[in-house]
């Protein structure tokens, strides 16, 4: 079964950076999406970023991270990450890694395509 790992979470104070990553197990093939979401006490999980499997790379991110994260992979080690910069409180959220097998960039911000799922980590960003 495949199984995604995320580490690098923490409580950071606003303006701060953190890196997050996610180790995908053998199963989970390098070449699938991957992308990150977040969700907060009482919201709905929401779509952070993505990225495609091929060489091509292509990058997707939600409008509330863009210029501030950058999403990236490292297919030999079948890992991706996360770099989150001038973090702000309303950052604060539990960050979920996912990995899709066939999933068109523009369905890259929709939850229900992606098969597997980490068992996430928590980001706090204090004011």
């Amino acid at each position: 079964q495949g199984r995604l790992v995320e580490s690098g979470g923490g409580s950071v104070q606003a303006g701060d950076s953190l890196r997050l990553s996610c180790a995908a197990s053998e199963r989970i093939l390098s070449a699938y999406v991957k992308a990150w979401f977040r969700q907060s006490p009482g919201k709905e999980r929401e779509f952070v970023a993505a990225i495609s499997g091929d060489d091509s790379r292509l990058t997707v991110y939600d409008d509330s991270v863009k210029g501030r994260f950058t999403i990236s992979r490292d297919n030999a080690q079948n890992m991706v990450y996360l770099q989150m910069s001038r973090l702000k409180p309303e950052d604060t959220a539990v960050y979920y890694c996912a990995a899709g097998a066939t999933i068109t960039p523009t369905a890259f911000d929709e939850w229900p395509w992606y098969d597997y799922w980490g068992q996430g980590i928590q980001v706090t960003v204090s004011d």
